[in-house]
């Protein structure tokens, strides 16, 4: 069992969520059950997985959720493409930077996942 709050990649992937809420907060209203919704739970299953993983008994469980996970962060990515090619969200930095962290999560999860299957 890890303690998951101490977990970097944990931490990273909740600022992914807050930062996702926060662009989402800009959609239309008639995106609340479409695709901000999608985004919102696409964004918290991320660490929301990486957290039950972590409290599972067996490193093989939480190498399913981290698969999970990063399934999870494909979603998102593209979501949130999808989004910006709608004119939902501009090209700009704070995109931009939620993309980068979003990759730096993926590569987290991709280097712990080959940890667990050795």
């Amino acid at each position: 069992m890890h303690n998951f709050q101490e977990l970097k990649i944990w931490q990273k992937a909740m600022d992914i969520a807050e930062s996702t809420y926060l662009i989402s907060a800009e959609f239309p209203k008639e995106e609340k059950f479409g695709l901000t919704s999608q985004i919102r739970r696409s964004a918290v299953s991320i660490p929301s997985n990486i957290a039950e993983g972590a409290g599972r008994n067996t490193d093989g469980e939480f190498k399913n959720f981290l698969g999970i996970a990063s399934g999870s962060s494909n979603e998102l990515y593209t979501q949130l493409i999808l989004a910006q090619r709608l004119g939902l969200i501009s090209e700009d930095e704070q995109l931009s930077n939620i993309l980068k962290e979003l990759e730096e999560v993926q590569k987290m999860n991709y280097t712990l996942i080959k940890k667990f299957s050795k």
